[in-house]
């Protein structure tokens, strides 16, 4: 078993969690070994009720590879991304925590870059990085800029610095202090659920991070690779991806104040998109209008659903 620097406590907990795609977490286990520094790392693989072989293969990695590095599973039964992030979070060890997705490739100082940068850098509570795709299909031609980043591909440049607003680490790649928890475990309402795309619950978490003034950094050599599914690399995926997210934003809206800002943004949006068709050229930015419409659809969905249920309670 490796043997930690400060007793029985690691530097870094990483937490991986996982939902049905075993074949694609065992390559991101195996991706673990030639990192530097893993023997400060504890890993905690969650599993969050798969029911495929996942179990199976997890097990059998840890037989083969136990005695390289300490690594552990656990079975959150609750369907859910928050609530399997929040079970390796409360077994965790360590005052550092990162996650890493199921479908993820860490670069070799991955471990290195984020203990030394928080041990440098007291003020810092929060960091991510660069996350690069790996398409198991061709990138389509209409996935431009602007959809990068609902398909988790971050590149903010060479350079450390702070996270710009609106702009947080995805969980993809992002690490912090364990006291961040001590704000908030992350939402059980918010966040994918099985096959759902629902999301927002890292936005809500880092959100409530700035509102307090902690430092968020972004670090280029904190960098992953990052699987993108030929399934996901379709018109009707990424429109369903917008709808979804519409539904985020309204769920994260709290009270009469909350709704009312977030229909004031909505109608906003809603010019915008109008004035930019009139413009759009190209089959990305005529795709992209329609998924800012997508998003619209389900916020006012969610809106109107909880107007509904409020009436009726």
């Amino acid at each position: 078993m490796p043997m930690f620097v400060h007793g029985d406590v690691p530097e870094i907990s990483i937490i991986i969690c996982t939902y049905n795609r075993s074949a694609l977490l065992v390559k991101t286990l195996h991706s673990l070994l030639p990192l530097e520094n893993l023997h400060q790392a504890e890993i905690i693989v969650v599993d969050n009720q798969s029911t495929d072989d996942t179990a199976a293969a997890i097990k059998g990695f840890i037989g083969t590879y136990g005695d390289d590095m300490d690594i552990r599973y656990l079975l959150e039964p609750v369907q859910g991304l928050s609530a399997a992030r929040n079970t390796g979070i409360l077994a965790s060890k360590s005052q550092l925590i990162a996650f890493l997705d199921d479908d993820a490739i860490p670069c070799r100082t991955w471990i290195t870059t984020i203990v030394s940068t928080f041990a440098a850098r007291p003020e810092v509570m929060a960091m991510g990085g660069k996350i690069a795709p790996i398409f198991e299909s061709k990138r389509p031609d209409w996935l431009i800029k602007p959809f990068e980043l609902p398909y988790t591909i971050v590149d903010l440049g060479g350079r450390i610095r702070e996270y710009p607003k609106r702009l947080h680490p995805c969980g993809a790649n992002m690490a912090m202090r364990k006291p961040v928890f001590d704000i908030s475990l992350f939402p059980l309402e918010l966040g994918r659920k099985g096959d759902s795309l629902l999301s927002g619950e890292e936005t809500w978490l880092f959100s409530q991070l700035q509102q307090e003034g902690h430092s968020i950094l972004y670090h280029p050599e904190m960098a992953v690779d990052h699987f993108v599914p030929a399934n996901r690399l379709t018109e009707d995926w990424i429109m369903k991806r917008y709808y979804s997210q519409g539904i985020s934003n309204a769920m994260k809206s709290e009270g009469m104040k909350g709704h009312l800002l977030l229909l004031g943004k909505t109608g906003a949006k809603v010019i915008y998109i109008l004035a930019d068709s009139v413009l759009s050229r190209s089959k990305g930015r005529r795709l992209l209008n329609k998924c800012r419409l997508e998003s619209i659809r389900g916020t006012l969905h969610m809106i109107w659903n909880r107007k509904r249920e409020s009436a009726a309670g």
